[in-house]
């Protein structure tokens, strides 16, 4: 048998796989749940600028004649208060901290009463933060796992991309009124 060096032969070099660290197998274990839990938190800051709106649609005319609709203002402001709770309760949930947690199970809890579309939403928040993966994402040393492993991310696919695309494109089109025949 002929052992001379063939240089034009394919190289056959071992290289080895890097051993990824156990903050990192967890971190991926856990990723797309982490990614759900912070688009829930989007949900909610959303839920809560457009209930700030809300109020300002009670409270502002309201203010103009105090004296025959007191009322108004006080649920005005305590809709705005609700606002700003979902604003901080999603900020915290983006944030992955364990404060938001029992107030985001207690307002899913409560939105589980917005029938069909509500229900839905809210039953796939509490699910993703009582889930054994959600307990984990909240627990006091996953912080320290994420702070470990910045170089794991969460990649979307181009399929979501496109059908976020496609729904974007019939809200502006909705919006836009284009005529009916």
């Amino acid at each position: 048998m002929n052992t001379a060096l063939n240089p034009y032969a394919t190289p056959k070099a071992v290289v080895a796989d890097p051993v990824a660290s156990e903050a990192e197998v967890v971190r991926r274990t856990h990723i797309t749940h982490e990614a759900s839990i912070k688009s829930a938190g989007v949900l909610f800051i959303l839920g809560g600028l457009g209930t700030l709106a809300m109020s300002a649609g009670l409270v502002i005319p309201a203010m103009a004649n105090v004296e025959d609709r007191p009322g108004f203002v006080v649920i005005g402001f305590a809709v705005a208060a609700l606002g700003v709770a979902y604003v901080a309760y999603g900020w915290g949930l983006r944030a992955l901290r364990a404060w938001a947690r029992t107030p985001a199970i207690v307002l899913a809890a409560i939105g589980l009463l917005g029938f069909p579309i509500g229900t839905l939403i809210n039953g796939y928040i509490l699910w993703l933060v009582l889930s054994g993966k959600g307990r984990r994402i909240f627990a006091a040393d996953y912080a320290s796992i994420v702070e470990a492993t910045p170089h794991v991310k969460y990649r979307t696919s181009a399929v979501a991309w496109i059908a976020l695309g496609l729904i974007v494109a019939l809200i502006v089109l909705a919006f836009l009124g284009l005529p009916s025949r």
